[in-house]
């Protein structure tokens, strides 16, 4: 990671705590906002279609930029057959333009669903969504973060690092915020919480 990302990553982690746009985010026991987004491929998947499989582990991932954020996907790639053994699907939500979700794939070397959300939209909904401040703008351009160019379109927002484990009544069983884009938990936290989902289930 250069000095200039590091540096532009750590000032908006500082920014994102000070403005409280983590108690903004949907929490356990709400309802998910429902979404019908095109993955890497340009072909729609709605959250219902998924929803009649199982449980949702639904990720917002900021960008291939974000090396703290690919290092997480990566990881969730790993233990996605354990996910999946729980009859869960792992899907994977960003801001960034189709042709780029493709190539963040093909780069991380991972499998799993990543679905563009033009302009944050969800994200909104979902009450992660932030807009980059004019000053942060000037200092991810310096460290090559060109974002308008990224998502094809300049509103300069981007989502909070978020993980939400949906069941399949549409309700939120789990919510995890965090702006530290350096910092993830382990990803196989999340099993426990299939593991109970499938246990009500009866499965």
């Amino acid at each position: 990671m250069t000095t200039d990302i590091t540096i532009a990553l750590a000032q908006a982690a500082e920014y994102l705590k000070a403005s409280g746009q983590t108690e903004k985010a949907l929490a356990a026991g709400r309802y998910s906002p429902g979404f019908c987004l095109p993955n890497q491929d340009g072909v729609n998947t709605s959250s219902a279609s998924i929803l009649r499989r199982g449980p949702l582990l639904l990720i917002f991932y900021s960008g291939s930029w974000c090396p703290g954020c690919s290092l997480s996907l990566r990881a969730l790639e790993e233990v996605r057959p354990l996910i999946e053994a729980r009859g869960a699907s792992l899907v994977a939500i960003s801001p960034q333009t189709i042709e780029e979700n493709a190539r963040t794939r093909r780069t991380a070397q991972v499998t799993l669903p990543i679905l563009c959300d033009k302009g944050g939209k969800l994200a909104l909904q979902f009450g992660v969504r932030w807009r980059i401040p004019e000053l942060l703008q000037t200092l991810h351009l310096k460290s090559g973060i060109d974002l308008p160019s990224l998502h094809g379109e300049d509103s300069w927002t981007l989502p909070v690092p978020a993980r939400f484990v949906v069941d399949q009544s549409g309700v939120i069983a789990y919510s995890e915020v965090d702006p530290d884009q350096t910092h993830r938990s382990n990803p196989s936290d999340i099993l426990p919480v299939l593991d109970r989902l499938r246990n009500a289930r009866g499965a």
